[in-house]
């Protein structure tokens, strides 16, 4: 461990980045309550768990968001694609558990 002392500043933003990643750990848990309900509608109506054409569209969107707000486009992107693909999955499970008809 170092001795030197860590500026008081640093530690500041340090707090800032920390309250953000909460923030963000708090987003995704409301995003995955709303895609629950979304898989729970779609087993409900028979619909497909996969909807590429709203994923694409959501991705395309999202990166020119981040060319404007100079965010790598391709970071957020596999992010996002790693979100997805873990809402399909439980949108399959979801129509899995549904009893048959």
């Amino acid at each position: 461990m170092s001795t030197q002392a860590v500026p008081e500043e640093l530690l500041k933003v340090r707090e800032q980045i920390d309250r953000i990643d909460m923030g963000l750990v708090l987003l995704l848990a409301n995003r995955f309550a709303l895609t629950q309900r979304v898989g729970e509608l779609k087993a409900a109506h028979k619909l497909e768990a996969l909807d590429p054409e709203r994923e694409s569209r959501k991705l395309a969107d999202i990166r020119a968001v981040c060319e404007k707000h100079a965010v790598n486009p391709d970071l957020v992107a596999e992010i996002l694609e790693q979100i997805m693909r873990e809402v399909v999955k439980n949108h399959k499970r979801i129509e899995a558990d549904q009893p048959a008809s």
